[in-house]
């Protein structure tokens, strides 16, 4: 078996997600805002287009545009039938484990808003310390999260479990103009925004090799 885990990942598509071309790897995954209004029908539509992918596995998290999986999680849950959803929890493709979550500091009046501090903190904390790629929508604080005004506008509290637990990956989008990576010597950030902050789908996927430390037979 390969030591190694292909991944790619795109986010903010904001229903744009055909204007796309997706490289193959093992993985496939969509760090949020999927949809532009978060309406059920578009989801709908996503989840047909995944069926052209050619990727294994997809993973999924939801963004604050997508509404409709806080509004109504039953259907949005039951219409991704081509990819795993993730909210709050993980899942493990060959010994890699993978955990997602949709929340960002309190945005505008969007979906899957929290107040920084005490009440995000608790979400975070629920990330496992054996997490190898974290896939959050908004980005940790002064990791790709600088807008256009300057400012750092990423989440201090999601610095703090990153730091705790140390992922090879964390993966992002939310902030367009973050689009990037970097490193801290620990962790890769990615910051796979696809849309600029004009909303033009025109920044490329993100690949990534995952290290598979403890090989599955």
């Amino acid at each position: 078996m390969n030591d190694e885990l292909t991944c790619v990942v795109i986010s903010d598509t904001h229903g744009m997600y055909r204007q796309i071309e997706v490289p193959d790897a093992d993985v496939f995954i969509h760090a949020g805002d999927i949809t532009k209004s978060g309406k059920l029908e578009e989801l709908n539509d996503f989840n047909a287009w995944l069926t052209d992918l050619p990727h294994r596995y997809r993973i999924v998290i939801a963004g604050n545009h997508d509404r409709v999986f806080e509004s109504n999680p039953i259907q949005a849950r039951a219409a991704m039938t081509n990819a795993v959803y993730l909210e709050d929890e993980e899942v493990t493709i060959c010994g890699i484990k993978f955990y997602g979550s949709p929340w960002q500091p309190w945005f505008l009046n969007w979906a899957f808003n929290l107040q920084r501090g005490a009440e995000i903190q608790q979400k975070w904390d629920r990330i496992p310390d054996d997490t190898d790629v974290l896939i959050t929508h908004g980005p940790a604080y002064r990791h790709l999260d600088e807008n256009l005004e300057g400012k750092h506008v990423g989440c201090n509290d999601l610095l703090s479990a990153v730091q705790r637990v140390k992922p090879q990956f964390h993966v992002c989008g939310h902030i367009h103009e973050g689009y990037g990576r970097e490193s801290d010597g620990i962790t890769t950030f990615i910051n796979a925004s696809s849309c600029t902050r004009r909303y033009i789908p025109s920044n490329a996927p993100m690949l990534f090799v995952v290290k598979i430390l403890n090989l599955q037979v």
